[in-house]
């Protein structure tokens, strides 16, 4: 299973003879199909130049920490965010300190102290630094603080001694990234997952949607996918490329979703309902183009089947997630979601204002009967990695609950 596609990785690149090994990890990331930013270090750029990096990333390389041509001049902050993982590949021992020390003075030190996601680093130095005392100590206390460490290697070293030391090859790097995206919380469950905006159509050339990108949706699925589910997503339209995987069903309007959604109840274990579906339709649709000749005009609107309550409401309904999209009371109008549609966990996020919808970073409250939690602002693919843990521990505890004869959902 490819996890590592559409992954966003900040490869990080320090001073060390090994850096060569990184221009072929860059390549082997984006066959992938992940999406890689370079970060080096000054020492690095001694050993191998931006140029070849940019050339294999297909994107600028970066290695200053005062970036005028970024995102409010704070370039370390722009990539933290964006980035899923920070692979720092090689690691030198200078570097292995500086993260221990929290340092913050160049851009990929920097980039580490603001980021939430994981931090992989691959060390690369003499056999005599790795034995180190000084870097034993930096080792084990970087590792009690979640740095996950990719080897280093036995082996022949450029400066003729033998030793550990060697850094893992970019190929042994991979098979350890892409674990780290793969949980298994999730194994063998078979998962529904609607997305993106629908469309209910006045005449044939206009219609009624929203802002919905499907982003959220999608991301979830690759994040199910991860965790070792099956996963039909059903996508309003959209477009984005559906994650590795995922089998896709394309619809429309409301009516048409819901069909698609009550079709695959039969076998579905955990529903998760981010779509923006239209509340109303168009009563009357128009058979030809509506022509522009009176000053009003009123087009008279009907409810469109609710999806998630049909879904709830089922004799043996599935796990069911909602979403609350709100403008105001964002707390109180999404714990009365997940009360009157009786579900088993609402996620509720705020939107409008540049929040929300089309947009690659979000935040959520999550909600459930007996208490949530909030994730704070992050990239959509490091959120739907989230929700998908909070969802496999809600999915546990109700089922410890429910074989001691209790019931909390």
């Amino acid at each position: 299973m490819n996890t590592l596609y559409n992954k966003h990785i900040l490869l990080g690149i320090t001073g060390s003879i090994a850096a060569y090994k990184s221009a072929e990890l860059t390549r082997r990331l984006k066959e992938l199909g992940a999406e890689v930013r370079v970060a080096m270090t000054a020492a690095a750029t001694e050993f191998i130049t931006p140029l070849t990096l940019q050339a294999l990333s297909g994107r600028p390389v970066h290695t200053n920490l005062l970036d005028a041509s970024a995102e409010a001049a704070m370039g370390h902050i722009e990539l933290a965010r964006w980035a899923d993982m920070i692979l720092i590949a090689p690691a030198s021992a200078d570097f292995l300190a500086r993260l221990r020390m929290g340092r913050a003075d160049d851009l990929l030190s920097a980039i580490c102290l603001a980021s939430n996601s994981p931090v992989a680093v691959a060390p690369a130095m003499n056999q005599g630094m790795w034995a180190n005392q000084a870097t034993r100590e930096n080792v084990a206390t970087l590792q009690d603080r979640g740095i996950h460490f990719m080897g280093p290697e036995q082996g022949s070293q450029a400066c003729g001694e033998t030793g550990p030391g060697r850094m893992m090859e970019p190929e042994q790097i991979i098979q350890a990234s892409s674990r780290l995206f793969s949980s298994g919380a999730l194994c063998g469950k078979q998962l529904v997952i609607t997305a993106g905006p629908t469309r209910e159509a006045i005449d044939p050339v206009r219609y009624i949607s929203n802002r919905s990108s499907g982003k959220m949706g999608f991301s979830i699925a690759q994040a199910a996918v991860a965790a070792g589910a099956r996963v039909t997503l059903v996508s309003g339209p959209s477009t984005l490329e559906t994650p590795a995987q995922v089998t896709r069903i394309d619809v429309e309007s409301a009516s048409q979703m819901h069909q698609a959604v009550m079709d695959s109840m039969p076998d579905c274990d955990i529903f998760i309902a981010t779509a923006a579906v239209a509340d109303y339709r168009p009563g009357l649709q128009a058979v030809n183009k509506i022509k522009k000749q009176q000053d009003e005009m009123q087009i008279n609107l009907v409810k469109t089947p609710d999806i998630l309550a049909a879904v709830a409401n089922l004799p043996a309904p599935p796990f069911t997630v909602g979403f609350a999209a709100e403008t105001e009371n964002l707390l109180e109008y999404a714990r009365l979601k997940l009360q009157h549609k009786k579900l088993d966990l609402v996620v509720a996020n705020q939107v409008g204002a540049d929040k929300g919808f089309d947009q690659d970073n979000n935040e959520l409250d999550i909600l459930w009967q007996q208490g949530q939690c909030h994730l704070g602002l992050d990239s959509k693919t490091t959120l739907a990695r989230k929700l998908i843990t909070i969802i496999a521990e809600r999915m546990n505890a109700i089922d410890t609950t429910e074989n001691t004869g209790l019931k909390t959902r």
